[in-house]
C-alpha cells in the first residue's frame, strides 16, 4: 500500500491509501478519487516530505489552521466517540445522493433480491435496502457480496 497526500483544484488537501502508484493514477484519471471537502474529481498528488527513519522520534506534527471552507455551518451528526466531521458527513451524503441515483431500492427484501441476483434468477444490478445482521452474515457466508454503509440525512434536508 501506498499513503499519498492529494489535492484537488480548489485547493482542499486530504490523503489516500492505494495499492501502487499505477492504482491512484487510474482511479483520478477515472474521476474514481473524490475531495472530500468538496467532492471535486480533479486530484493530484501534492508534495510530500519523505519519511526517513531515524533513531529518535519524529516530532509530532503541528496542527494545521482550518481554512474558512471548513467550518460547520450545520452541527455534525453523532458518531462514536464524538461528532461525525463535517467533510465525512458531505460524503456520506454525496454516497447516499449517488446509490439513490443509480441503485435500485428493495426494502426489506433486500436479501431475497441479492439472493436472485447472485443466483442468475434476475439481472445484476445496484440494489439497496434493509436487512438483518443475520441476514447480511447469511449472504456473505454464501458468498454474496453486501457492504453497510451508514446512512446520514440528505443534504437538501
Amino acid at each position: 500500500m501506498i499513503h499519498y497526500q492529494l489535492c484537488c483544484s480548489q485547493g482542499h488537501e486530504f490523503d489516500g491509501w492505494f495499492s501502487d502508484s499505477a492504482a491512484f493514477d487510474k482511479q483520478a484519471k477515472r474521476g474514481l478519487v473524490e475531495c472530500p471537502v468538496c467532492a471535486d474529481v480533479q486530484i493530484t498528488r501534492a508534495m510530500m516530505a519523505p519519511a526517513v527513519a531515524t533513531r529518535e522520534a519524529p516530532p509530532a506534527p503541528a496542527e494545521k489552521p482550518r481554512a474558512a471552507t471548513e467550518t460547520q455551518a450545520t452541527p455534525p451528526a453523532p458518531v462514536a466517540g464524538g461528532r461525525m466531521p463535517a467533510h465525512l458527513r458531505a460524503m456520506l451524503q454525496h454516497m447516499r445522493a449517488e446509490i439513490e441515483k443509480h441503485c435500485d431500492y428493495v426494502g426489506p427484501a433486500f436479501a431475497e433480491e441479492a439472493r436472485k441476483m447472485h443466483h442468475g434468477e434476475t439481472e445484476r444490478h445496484g440494489i439497496y435496502g434493509e436487512t438483518t445482521p443475520s441476514e447480511a452474515e447469511a449472504l456473505a457466508e454464501e458468498g454474496i457480496e453486501v457492504s453497510r454503509i451508514p446512512w446520514v440525512p440528505r443534504s437538501d434536508g
